[in-house]
C-alpha cells in the first residue's frame, strides 16, 4: 500500500490528477481490486481493452512464453518476426477477406494516423471528411479528426488542415426528428446525414481533393450511437462514386464488442481501410490497419513506421486473444448477453423519465440521461449514477459530447449472474 511519505501520486501529471483514486493492484476476469482489497465489478474493460477479461490465463501464458523468447524483435529493417506472422494468420480468419494486408502500430491514434497517411499518399488527395461527435485520438493529427468534446482540442489550435466535419446519423438528436418526431426517428429511413456529406462535397471539399471518409461504425466516446445501416451503406456508395477511400475506425467497436467480430458485419459494409486497437491484444499496446494489398502497395516504402509497432509480445497476446474469442465463443456471448442487457435497461427506462434512450449492439450499450419532460442532456444525473454505482462496487464510464451517457462495456467473458448483479446495482443507483 502506498504511504503518505513522498506519495508518488503527488508526482503524477496534472493532466491525470482529477482521476486519482485508490490505486488498482490486480485484475482477474470481470473484476479489479484496489490496494485496500476492495473488489469492483469492472464494466469498463479498461476502457474497452480487456475484452477477454483481466489476465485471461491463455493470454498470460502466451505473453510469458514470448517474453522468454524475445521481448522486442525488430520488424521494420528487413525482418519480420514469427509472432506477427501468426497474428496475421489469425486476423485473416476474422477480418473481411478483401482486406488482406496489415500494418501494426501501438495505439489507436497511431493506427488512425497510419490510415490517413495511407489514404493521402495512395490517392494523391489531401482532405478528410470526419463526423461530428467522433473520437479518433489525441495526437495532433487525430485530435484534428476528433469532435466529441472541445476539451480534446482546446489550447492546441491550429490543428491539421484539410479536415471537414459532417453530422453523424444520431437519430435521437437528429434535427429533423426533433422538429417532426411523428415523421422521423430511428424507425424510418432519413437520408439527411448523407445529404450533408454530399453537400460538403459540393461546398467545401471537392471529391477530387477528398482522400477519405473516416467514420466509427458505432460512435464510441461520442455517445455509443448506433446509426441506421443505410447510413454506412450510403457512405460506401458515395466513396465508390467519387473514388474516395472509406476508413472504418473500429478501435472501440471491434473484437467482439458488438456481438460480431467487427461492427461492420452488422451493416454489410466492407471499408477500404479497417482500423483496429483496444481489444486486439487484451491489454498490451497494439493496433493495426488492414487494407487491400493493391492499396497498401501505393504506400511509399519507408514513408511510415515506428520502432515498437507490432511488438513481438503484444503480437503473441493478440493471437492468443483471437483464439480465445473463437474457441470460448466470446462473440456469441456478447451477442446473447447484449440482448438481455438491452431488454433489462429498456424495462428500467419505462419507469425512469430521466432515461431518454437506451441503445447499443452486443455489449456496447449506452444509456442517455435527459432532464425529464424533454431531451436536454443531464450530465449531473449521469455522473451521480456512475458515482453511486462505483460506491457499490460497479465501475461504469460516461461518454457523449455532453457527458450524459453511461456506457456499458463489460468484458465479453461475463456471466448472466454478473450481468444481473451489475443491473441490480445500477437500478439501486437510480433511486
Amino acid at each position: 500500500m502506498i504511504t503518505k511519505q513522498d506519495d508518488p501520486r503527488e508526482h503524477v501529471s496534472p493532466v491525470w490528477t482529477h482521476l486519482l483514486d485508490t490505486p488498482l493492484v490486480r485484475g482477474e476476469g470481470a473484476y479489479v481490486w484496489d490496494d485496500t482489497g476492495r473488489r469492483y465489478l469492472d464494466f469498463t474493460s479498461g476502457i474497452g481493452v480487456v475484452n477477454t477479461g483481466h489476465c485471461h490465463p491463455r493470454v498470460v501464458e502466451a505473453v510469458r512464453k514470448q517474453a522468454g523468447l524475445g521481448l522486442h524483435l525488430q520488424a521494420n529493417i528487413g525482418f519480420v518476426h514469427e509472432p506477427m506472422l501468426r497474428l496475421i494468420a489469425a486476423l485473416r480468419e476474422v477480418v473481411p477477406p478483401e482486406l488482406d494486408t496489415f500494418f501494426f502500430s501501438n495505439s489507436g491514434a497511431e493506427a488512425v494516423e497510419a490510415a490517413v497517411k495511407l489514404a493521402r499518399q495512395a490517392t494523391g488527395r489531401t482532405n478528410i471528411i470526419a463526423f461530428q461527435r467522433s473520437f479518433h485520438g489525441r495526437t495532433v493529427g487525430t485530435m484534428s479528426l476528433t469532435s466529441s468534446k472541445t476539451v480534446y482540442r482546446v489550447g492546441y489550435q491550429p490543428l491539421m488542415a484539410g479536415v471537414f466535419f459532417a453530422p453523424y446519423a444520431y437519430c435521437y438528436r437528429c434535427p429533423k426528428m426533433e422538429a417532426n418526431p411523428e415523421l422521423y426517428g430511428s424507425h424510418c429511413r432519413c437520408d439527411w446525414p448523407l445529404e450533408q456529406v454530399r453537400f460538403l462535397l459540393r461546398s467545401q471539399t471537392a471529391p477530387e481533393e477528398t482522400a477519405a471518409i473516416l467514420v466509427e461504425p458505432v460512435l464510441g466516446e461520442g455517445g455509443y450511437v448506433v446509426p441506421p445501416a443505410e447510413f454506412l451503406r450510403g457512405l460506401r456508395e458515395i466513396c465508390d462514386e467519387y473514388g474516395i477511400l472509406l476508413i472504418l475506425d473500429e478501435v472501440q467497436s471491434g473484437f467482439g464488442r458488438t456481438g460480431k467480430f467487427f461492427a461492420l458485419e452488422h451493416f454489410g459494409v466492407v471499408p477500404d481501410v479497417l482500423v483496429m486497437a483496444k481489444g486486439l491484444a487484451s491489454g498490451l499496446p497494439l493496433s493495426g490497419i488492414a487494407a487491400r494489398r493493391e492499396l497498401m502497395e501505393r504506400w511509399k516504402e519507408g514513408s511510415h513506421g515506428g520502432t515498437y509497432g507490432g511488438n513481438a509480445v503484444a503480437c503473441a497476446a493478440a493471437e492468443a486473444t483471437i483464439r480465445v474469442m473463437q474457441e470460448e465463443h466470446l462473440v456469441e456471448n456478447a451477442a446473447r448477453l447484449g440482448e438481455k442487457l438491452l431488454a433489462q435497461l429498456r424495462e428500467i427506462q419505462a419507469h425512469h423519465p430521466d432515461i431518454g434512450e437506451v441503445r447499443g449492439l452486443g455489449l456496447m450499450v449506452g444509456v442517455e440521461f435527459v432532464v425529464p419532460g424533454g431531451r436536454a442532456p443531464d450530465k449531473a444525473r449521469a455522473k451521480s449514477v456512475q458515482q453511486a454505482c462505483k460506491e457499490n462496487g460497479l465501475l461504469l464510464l460516461t461518454c457523449g459530447t455532453d457527458g450524459n451517457v453511461i456506457r456499458w462495456i463489460p468484458p465479453l467473458i461475463i456471466t448472466e449472474e454478473q450481468l444481473d448483479e451489475a443491473v441490480a446495482i445500477f437500478t439501486d443507483a437510480l433511486r
